[in-house]
């Protein structure tokens, strides 16, 4: 991110003001970022003090947190980004279904990603035998949406890849980090991911299921334990 002198924008101007100003832009910014931003991001970039960015932050989500918003600000994956809120999704999904045609995200891949979340880093293998299927155009598919990477090589005959949920999957789904997973129920309930499988993935595994368009905050209900070496 560029970096940017907001100190000619609150020269000389009351601490009140320069809060406010300083707010208004740190709205901005995460408004118009696909990715979750740091506070040490934002400090960086806009040369500001961290404790400074990050007490405006927390001030920004109290107010976004309020009822007569429909959008909040939520640390996300490390960062901050701003998102609709849960309670209005619902009604955002039934605009939104009436303006396109709602994607869709198979079963099978839905299933492989939950294996992967809650077993990780695990290998081909493993994610095939506790599934019972074969799913290797599955696994390319969570690959090349990036929801999914490589972490490393198990130390075993063969030396076979071991796979990870990456950064993105955090932010699909809503989530802080793996500790705050969902129950394996509540996760296939939660399909928030615009994706579309691709055309060469096998058909016989499952039908597909739609899923919602926005990405959702997982319920305030107990979370069960969080993934092996999350």
């Amino acid at each position: 991110m560029d970096e940017i002198d907001v100190s000619q924008l609150t020269e000389e101007r009351p601490a009140e003001s320069q809060d406010a100003i300083l707010k208004a832009i740190l709205e901005a910014i995460v408004y118009i970022t696909d990715e979750p931003l740091s506070a040490q991001q934002l400090a960086a970039a806009l040369e500001r003090p961290l404790d400074v960015i990050q007490r405006v932050l927390n001030e920004l989500v109290e107010v976004y947190a309020k009822p007569e918003h429909g959008l909040s600000i939520r640390e996300i994956a490390g960062g901050y980004k701003m998102a609709t809120k849960a309670e209005h999704h619902e009604a955002v999904r039934a605009f939104v279904k009436k303006l396109t045609p709602p994607l869709k995200l198979s079963l099978p891949a839905l299933e492989t990603l939950a294996v992967i979340a809650y077993k990780q880093p695990v290998t081909t293998p493993e994610i095939m035998e506790i599934r019972g299927v074969q799913g290797a155009s599955v696994l390319k598919t969570l690959l090349d949406r990036k929801l999914i990477g490589e972490a490393g090589r198990k130390k075993v005959v063969g030396q076979p890849i071991l796979y990870k949920t990456t950064k993105e999957f955090l932010v699909q789904f809503g989530l802080k980090d793996l500790g705050e997973l969902p129950t394996l129920k509540e996760f296939e309930e939660l399909g928030r991911m615009s994706v579309s499988e691709s055309e060469g993935e096998m058909a016989s595994e499952a039908p597909q299921a739609e899923l919602p368009l926005e990405p959702e905050t997982p319920p305030d209900t107990p979370r069960e334990a969080a993934a092996e070496n999350a």
